[in-house]
C-alpha cells in the first residue's frame, strides 16, 4: 500500500509518501513540504496549495490519503489555517477517489513511536528508523508527514484498501 501522508499547515504543509504494509519494512517513496506566501490572500493560497497536492498525487499515484485530524489550539488563526489546509487535502484526495483518513496527534506519536505523547524529536527520530534513512526529514512538518503515512499503513491499511474498492465499485475517478 502506498500512501500520502499530509501534515496542514497554510504556511508550510508537509507531505510524504510511505510504501508498505503491516509487519513490513517501509519504503520512502518521496518527502517535501508547499510553502504558501503568508502576504498571499488566504484563498490564493489554498489554491496554490490545491495545485501542489494535485502535483504530489500525480507523481506518487497513493492508494490512500492520510491526513493529521486538526484539534484545537489556543491560536484561532492558526487553527483556521489548518482547517482549511486539511479541507483541500481531502477533497483533493475525495476528487480522484481515494481513501481518506484523519489521524489524531496522538494517534500518530503512539504509532510511530509506542508513545502518544512523544515530541517532535522522538517522531522524527522513529520515522528516520523505520524508513531507513541517512538523517531525519527537515522541517519538521516533512517528517510529521511520513509519520501519518506510516501510521496509516500500520493501522489503516486494511480499511482503505476496502474503501478504495468500494470507491472503484460506484465509479470513482481513479
Amino acid at each position: 500500500m502506498r500512501v500520502l501522508g499530509v501534515d496542514p499547515g497554510l504556511t508550510r504543509c508537509g507531505v510524504g509518501v510511505v510504501s508498505g504494509a503491516p509487519g513490513r519494512p517501509l519504503d520512502l517513496v518521496a518527502v517535501g513540504v508547499v510553502r504558501t506566501p503568508a502576504d498571499l490572500p488566504v484563498a490564493l493560497r489554498l489554491v496554490q496549495l490545491e495545485r501542489a497536492l494535485e502535483e504530489w498525487l500525480d507523481a506518487t499515484d497513493p492508494d490512500a490519503v492520510a491526513v493529521e485530524r486538526v484539534f484545537s489550539q489556543h491560536n484561532v488563526r492558526t487553527v483556521m489555517g489548518t482547517a482549511q489546509a486539511s479541507a483541500v487535502a481531502m477533497v483533493v484526495a475525495a476528487r480522484r477517489g481515494l481513501p481518506v483518513a484523519l489521524h489524531t496527534p496522538s494517534e500518530v506519536k503512539a504509532a510511530v513511536s509506542g508513545n502518544g505523547r512523544a515530541d517532535k524529536a522522538q517522531v522524527a527520530a522513529m520515522v528516520t528508523r523505520l524508513l531507513r534513512l541517512d538523517a531525519a526529514p527537515k522541517p519538521a512538518d516533512a517528517s510529521d508527514a511520513l509519520a501519518l503515512a506510516i501510521c496509516h499503513v500500520w493501522r489503516g491499511g486494511a480499511s482503505a484498501r476496502i474503501e478504495a474498492a468500494l470507491a472503484k465499485a460506484h465509479g470513482g475517478a481513479r
